[in-house]
Order: C-alpha cells, then structure tokens, then sequence
C-alpha cells in the first residue's frame, strides 16, 4: 500500500510539494534524538516549536504561517496523552490546507538506558527510579502514536550527525518528493541491522579475510574489490542485483516510498560486503539515484570516516 500523507495523495504525486502549509510532528521516547530532529528541521528551513500544549495547536496553524513547521511533542507536555495526541492527528489530517507528517524517532530500550547513563539524566517519568522504570513506561504510552508514524527513524546506531542527515533525507523541502536509497555493509556475527528493506547474503563470494595480505585492509581497497570480483560468481550475482534494484526503484517512487535501506552481509562486514557495498552505491549513483552508504562494521573502529554519502545532481 502507497505511503500516504495528510491530504491522501502519494509522496509521488507531482502536487505533493505544493499543496498546504506543511507540518512535521516530532516525538518519541525521550532520549531517542528528538530536540537533534528538530534541530535538523530548523536547518532546513521549518520554524521549530516546543512543549506547545496540544489543544493550542489547532489555533496556531489556523493562521497565516510563512514557513513549514515542525512541533515538538513529548509525554512532558501539560495535556499531553496519547488519545490526545491521537485526536490531534486526526483534526489536523481533515485539514485541507494542512500537508502533516509524524515524525517519530525511537530506539532500543537498551540503548535510550545506556544513554540516559552516560549524561547522568533522570528520566522524565522515572526522576526518583532507574531510568529503565521510566523508559518502560513512556514506550508503553507512546506504543499506539508510533503505530501512526508517517516516519519512523531508529536512532539506536547513529550518531547526531547520521541522524541529523536522515532527517534531512525526508524532510528536505527541496527534494521530499523523491526516493533516497541508502547502501550498507554489516556483519551477520553482529547481527542484522534494523530498518533494512532488501538484505542480500555476500558469505558465498572469495573471502579476502584467507590471503594474508588482504586480511588487514577493506573493501574500499582496490586490492580487496578486486579479489572479490575476480570471484566467477561475482559479476552475475552483481548485475542480477544492480537490474533487481534499478527495476524495483521506479515502483517504489510511484507506490510513494521516501527511503529504501539496501543491506549486504558478510562474515565480518570487512571485505566482500563492503566491496559490494561500494560498487553498487557507485552503479546506483551513476543511475541517476540519491544514495548514501554505510559500512557498520567499519564506523566501530573508525567512526569519523566509514559513511559517506554519494549524491547525483539530479
């Protein structure tokens, strides 16, 4: 089913851009990179507001507005509750002058509790507890808002500036209308990431981890991409993927899909994954596709360097 928004056409319709005061709600438990969202949409150029008590919301965007705004909502709010907040959505979406988004930005409880660790932050509905209590509870009252989410961005293995270039992915005023691929690398020893829409398996290829001097480099050295490709199941298995992609990607843009999340595994999502990783991003970019990629594995040792993001002129 097309992913729609509040005035029930497809991020593909060519009047999608155009059509009403845009509005971004953003919430989500606390911890999970709310107030960087919102930071992100100010950059972007939406007027941000805060901690505005819900029955006021009505009002405001019943005025004349010059800028797309995003809203902050959390659990810490006056009249805040989840029927509320539901009620809301509701109202707002009736509107024909109103383009609404819910932005909702999540995360393991695992992680929102290492967090709230680190800073020494008391939970907002846990401030004589462990912040586990409170964690708990606030993902138990926000559980039927996240069923509604428009967006839904999992922050648990990014940093600021990753999600801060998600966001944007979404919500660029400039480019909303159109289909963001990202590509990534990751280990099957770590696990699957979160969030990806086609995994392929890369463990059947040549494993440069064998050759000793390969065993210390990547798959972004020539020397590592080219032992992976000189696999005889490496250029069919590379082709028959790049055509899947670039056959399914058009359909993705008229169903209405903002983002896709490509993921290729390998043992130690050092060499093969991250060489096909490469290799497909670049095909994909040179399509004429928006992309970006990642290699997890990498961003653990080197976290300053292992994203990158490849974007077309288009």
């Amino acid at each position: 089913m097309a992913e729609r928004g509040a005035l029930g056409v497809t991020r593909s319709d060519p009047t999608w851009a155009q059509r009403g005061q845009r509005v971004v709600l953003v919430t989500g438990p606390s911890g999970a990179g709310r107030t960087t969202a919102i930071g992100a949409l100010e950059d972007l150029g939406y007027e941000p507001i805060t901690n505005l008590p819900l029955s006021f919301v009505p009002r405001l965007l019943s005025g004349h507005l010059e800028h797309p705004v995003a809203l902050g909502v959390d659990v810490r709010g006056r009249d805040f509750s989840a029927a509320a907040l539901i009620e809301l959505i509701d109202t707002l979406t009736r509107e024909p002058d109103l383009d609404l988004d819910l932005l909702y930005l999540d995360a393991r409880p695992e992680v929102l509790e290492r967090r709230y660790s680190e800073t020494r932050r008391r939970h907002p509905l846990s401030p004589d507890e462990a912040p586990g209590e409170g964690i708990a509870a606030e993902n138990d009252i926000l559980a039927p808002i996240r069923l509604r989410a428009d967006v839904l961005i999992d922050s648990s293995e990014m940093s600021p500036h990753e999600l801060r270039a998600e966001v944007g992915r979404f919500f660029d005023t400039g480019r909303i209308e159109k289909l963001a691929v990202s590509v990534s690398s990751f280990s099957y020893k770590r696990g699957v990431p979160r969030g990806i829409d086609l995994m392929f398996d890369c463990r059947f290829l040549s494993n440069p981890h064998w050759e000793p001097e390969l065993r210390p480099l990547d798959g972004r050295d020539a020397a590592v991409a080219a032992h992976v490709s000189a696999d005889p199941r490496h250029g069919e298995f590379h082709q028959r993927v790049l055509d899947l992609l670039l056959f399914l990607l058009p359909a993705y843009v008229e169903e209405g899909k903002t983002h896709l999340s490509v993921g290729f595994g390998c043992t130690g999502g050092q060499h093969r994954s991250v060489a096909v990783t490469e290799s497909i991003a670049k095909a994909l970019a040179e399509a004429g596709w928006q992309v970006s990629k990642r290699h997890r594995e990498l961003e653990r040792r080197a976290p300053e360097g292992a994203e990158t993001r490849m974007r077309t002129g288009a």
